[in-house]
């Protein structure tokens, strides 16, 4: 068996493929028209009729998942993030987690969370850059040294 990814919801394909197209860079892979699948996320419009289930059964807000990014140029993706009026987001804007990732979320057109962190590549380079030893970022970070120097190769 081989995990293919998500297929995801979606009220409008053609604004969704731009959604994702624009502000992820993402390349359709396949393109049935109602199904477009960018190689591991997959739109489907009329999920209903797909799973044949009722139409007004499809939520149009989870929060039991979400869609997880990540970006080596993080400001750069709130800068475009930030140009753009549709999005809505989720709590206060960009966070950073006790081990030194920033990450923003906000919802898709059809209500699905997404969240862009910075590469985990990035964090340790951030730290390193500001003049913390490969110590003192293992520290910070609560991962070992093996750990840092795996994710600078990568």
């Amino acid at each position: 068996m081989k995990y293919q990814g998500v297929c995801i919801a979606v009220k409008d394909i053609n604004l969704s493929k731009n959604f994702y197209q624009d502000l992820f860079d993402l390349e359709i892979f396949q393109d049935y028209g109602i199904n477009i699948s960018f190689g591991g996320l997959s739109l489907q419009q009329e999920f209903d009729w797909l799973l044949g289930i009722p139409k007004d059964s499809i939520l149009k807000q989870s929060h039991n998942m979400e869609l997880y990014f990540e970006e080596d140029e993080f400001d750069g993706f709130i800068t475009k993030l930030t140009q753009r009026n549709d999005i809505r987001y989720i709590g206060d804007g960009v966070t950073e987690a006790g081990w030194g990732q920033r990450a923003i979320r906000f919802y898709d057109l059809d209500g699905h969370i997404i969240e862009v962190g910075e590469s985990m590549k990035m964090v340790v380079k951030r730290f390193l850059d500001s003049g913390m030893s490969m110590a003192e970022t293992s520290k910070r970070m609560d991962v070992s040294l093996s750990d840092l120097e795996t994710l600078l190769r990568s």
